[in-house]
């Protein structure tokens, strides 16, 4: 079987990571590895596929930042030759990214069936992207990879049919799990001058959040009042720098 897997942000590496390990350990399974290049920042893509231990990609198809609209075009008009390029059997898509969505569509395009990692999660909020995404790539997906519970309760109630639905586990937790040790021992919390369980994690990036100048202070007010009381380590993602 000749399976390709799709991923184009930081969080997709980590989720795919896993799967493409595993998969590569088999006999019976061809794995390429598509990056699309919606995240091309050197520590959210190649530092990161050196950390998970995966190897280079593929392709990387480097469609880079802009509008929704723009990047949605650009992974798919890209996407068309990669699959005329490899013919997969099947194409693998984690996620809630426009790179998801774009390859998702592509793919039914093509007749290719389409499995979607990470599938049935909700919000219950339309304003974010993310959300969108979601529920178009899970209406179109042939198989729905479940995470959690949670995710075979809303499939239901959008009366997804129970066959197309798996409930598989969360990759993000077994590409922890085979990382810790190394995590644990990079050193970093150390050269902080922190000590285990005396700090706290700061992650923040959603566009809904960092885009909006009001609610952006009122998130920095409230790390503020945090760090008064608890050390808080902030790894800044390039968005929320600008």
């Amino acid at each position: 079987m000749k399976l390709l897997c799709v991923a184009g942000t930081r969080p997709n590496f980590v989720k795919i990571s896993s799967i493409v390990n595993a998969a590569r350990k088999r006999d019976d399974v061809e794995v390429i590895v598509v990056h699309t290049g919606q995240h091309y920042d050197a520590k959210m893509s190649k530092e990161i596929f050196v950390d998970l231990k995966l190897p280079e990609p593929d392709v990387n198809m480097g469609v880079g930042s802009g509008s929704h609209g723009s990047q949605l075009g650009k992974i798919m008009e890209g996407f068309e030759k990669v699959l005329e390029d490899y013919t997969p059997d099947a194409v693998l898509v984690v996620g809630d990214v426009n790179s998801t969505l774009a390859c998702t569509i592509i793919a039914s395009r093509a007749r290719i069936p389409l499995i979607h990692v990470e599938a049935g999660l909700r919000s219950g909020d339309r304003a974010m992207p993310e959300e969108t995404n979601r529920v178009m790539t899970d209406s179109i997906a042939d198989f729905l990879f479940v995470t959690e519970e949670s995710g075979l309760i809303n499939l239901k109630a959008e009366a997804v049919p129970e066959e197309r639905v798996f409930l598989v586990g969360n990759t993000m937790v077994d590409t922890l799990l085979t990382h810790l040790e190394m995590a644990s021992n990079s050193g970093h919390i150390e050269s902080l001058g922190l000590k285990a369980g005396t700090y706290g994690v700061v992650t923040l990036h959603r566009p809904s959040n960092v885009d909006n100048k009001e609610i952006m202070e009122g998130l920095g007010g409230a790390l503020h009042k945090v760090a008064d009381e608890l050390p808080l380590v902030f790894p800044m993602h390039p968005r929320t720098k600008d």
